[in-house]
């Protein structure tokens, strides 16, 4: 089997590899074996092979993955999951608000709701804005 196909076949595992581990390092790896593939089709010896990868490799280790992993963080937004995701909605009271007692309806979801400020209150059918949530309570303000 030709050395050049021995380095396609290490640089596709190592890609597979990297699937598995999503750090960046076994996909800078299979780059590297990519190198000692092009020495091995030119002709090179097996030392200029191991060479070709690991410099090629750690090229890639030093300077591509920061700027990769730098990119990747800081195009991936935070995820706003659970209640969270209820925050700055709008609501409909349903039951008079104010800071000890009351009710909220959002969408199809009714939630005991509190006002954000003490004297402040809510008549039925007022808008309102979710500004906090706290286990099942929702603390509303003014649209």
């Amino acid at each position: 089997m030709p050395a050049w196909l021995l380095w396609l076949i290490a640089s596709g595992l190592f890609a597979a590899g990297e699937v598995a581990s999503l750090d960046l390092v076994l996909l800078m790896f299979a780059g590297g074996a990519l190198g000692g593939m092009t020495v091995a089709l030119l002709g090179g010896a097996v030392w200029l092979q191991l060479v070709a990868f690991i410099v090629v490799a750690a090229g890639l280790l030093v300077v591509v993955r920061p700027i990769a992993k730098r990119h990747l963080v800081d195009r991936t937004p935070e995820q706003i999951d659970g209640v969270a995701t209820y925050v700055g909605r709008e609501a409909v009271v349903s039951q008079r608000v104010d800071n000890t007692a009351g009710r909220v309806r959002l969408g199809d979801d009714e939630w005991t709701a509190r006002t954000q400020l003490d004297g402040e209150s809510y008549e039925v059918g007022a808008e309102v804005r979710i500004v906090q949530i706290e286990g099942p309570i929702a603390y509303v303000s003014h649209l």
